[in-house]
């Protein structure tokens, strides 16, 4: 049996993690739509060593980012914790969100094409909106003694709306579990050998199609 001290030793990580979530996202979103920025800097440098380490750092920094937020969101794939804590009910949609931005850049050309861009962009500004509404209107609002931000916690606030909040986080769960195994799976896929290249490693000649 979990010890009091424990049990709010526990809240206090958990909702510090969920405080955090809306600085990193903030981030997450100001370093993906500062591309074209990032993009005008690299012409002024004189160095073309200098603009590769500036692009090498955004993104890497961009990515990191993104990635912080989707490890962060896994409190909300557990079910205790999304019951017992004043968390944004949408919370773990939107590390899916996060996951799937990764996704793409896994297995798209990225910032390459045009259309992937749009599509991370898309999913970064969704996973955003739904971590800081619920956040900012639900989560923030418990504190406050009104009628309006009572009804809006019920609503917006995992503990207080435990159906929809566990509806939720195996949602969620499973969204990012299939994304998981797409991934496992183009990994497996690239790092496997084709036919072609490997009758070239072997010094014969590959078969025509």
């Amino acid at each position: 049996m979990d010890s009091p001290a424990f049990g709010a030793a526990e809240q206090f990580i958990e909702g510090t993690i969920a405080a955090a979530l809306v600085a990193l996202w903030l981030l997450a979103v100001a370093l993906h739509l500062a591309r074209p920025y990032m993009l005008a800097m690299t012409r002024k440098f004189t160095l073309r060593l200098g603009a590769d380490l500036w692009w090498t750092i955004y993104v890497g920094m961009r990515d990191v980012f993104l990635l912080q937020v989707f490890l962060g969101s896994f409190i909300f794939f557990y079910p205790d914790v999304v019951k017992n804590n004043d968390l944004p009910i949408t919370g773990g949609l939107a590390g899916a969100a996060a996951f799937a931005v990764l996704l793409i850049k896994l297995m798209t050309r990225g910032d390459s094409s045009p259309r992937s861009f749009q599509l991370q962009t898309m999913l970064i500004g969704l996973g955003a909106t739904l971590y800081l509404v619920p956040y900012f209107l639900g989560s923030q609002m418990t504190t406050v003694a009104s009628s309006y931000a009572t009804q809006l916690s019920s609503i917006l606030v995992s503990s207080q709306n435990q159906t929809w909040a566990l509806v939720l986080c195996y949602l969620s769960g499973a969204m990012v579990g299939v994304m998981g195994l797409v991934a496992v799976a183009y990994n497996l896929r690239m790092a496997s050998p084709s036919p072609r290249k490997t009758e070239s490693a072997a010094g014969l000649p590959a078969a025509r199609s």
